[in-house]
């Protein structure tokens, strides 16, 4: 929806430094957590949950959400030529299986994280890679937000093939701006962790650890 896309790249608020060959988004930590806002989105019943906590890998972040859409976002600039490649650690332990997630009624994911460009001088003039968790895709499959063209949906994992288990993705993130936006960046501005079921009406539980931009 044009709502939740506005929030996505206006509600970024923090500005982290950049370094050489890999840069950490989230650390997952109290501190860090007492800064962040959840923001809700215009029209859900309620917000998205999210808690802290920790295993033999780190910090993770924990993602309840029962009808309901909030989301986490930090800005920061990403040098794409120097460190392309998004890395996520996450899991789903409870899906959105059987929603039509093309649809404006089923545009719903367990997990999401969003980055996010400036394009122009309003909000919805900025571009969007989505990448997501699916509950009903395959990975690899792509297809527009039904909300708007300029945020691109991208599936990186699924519950199909990995259900309640984790799962580490990486992807280049300059190549898919190019490839789905047309656009030769040099620099991201933001990203963003959401998830929602304030389409379906469904209820999920997902996890997100050590999301990081790298060089390879």
């Amino acid at each position: 929806m044009k709502k939740l896309f506005k929030l996505l790249v206006t509600f970024f608020f923090i500005t982290v430094p950049l370094s050489a060959e890999e840069i950490k988004v989230f650390q997952f930590t109290e501190e860090e957590f007492g800064t962040l806002k959840i923001r809700k989105v215009r029209g859900a019943d309620a917000k998205t949950q999210y808690f802290l906590g920790s295993n033999e890998n780190g910090n993770f972040l924990k993602a309840v959400a029962d009808n309901a859409a909030s989301g986490l976002g930090k800005e920061i600039k990403i040098d794409l030529n120097k460190t392309p490649y998004l890395n996520i650690t996450w899991k789903v332990e409870k899906d959105l299986r059987g929603i039509n997630e093309r649809t404006k009624k089923g545009h719903d994911y367990a997990a999401r994280v969003f980055v996010v460009k400036k394009t122009g001088a309003t909000p919805l003039s900025n571009r969007a890679m989505n990448y997501v968790f699916s509950s009903n895709e395959e990975v690899n499959v792509s297809h527009p937000s039904p909300y708007t063209k300029k945020s691109i949906d991208f599936v990186l994992s699924t519950t199909k093939e990995n259900f309640n288990e984790w799962v580490t993705v990486k992807v280049n993130v300059k190549e898919h701006f190019k490839q789905f936006h047309d656009l030769d960046l040099d620099e991201i501005n933001g990203v963003a962790i959401m998830a929602d079921t304030d389409n379906s009406k469904l209820s999920s539980i997902a996890y997100y650890q050590n999301i990081f931009f790298s060089s390879n």
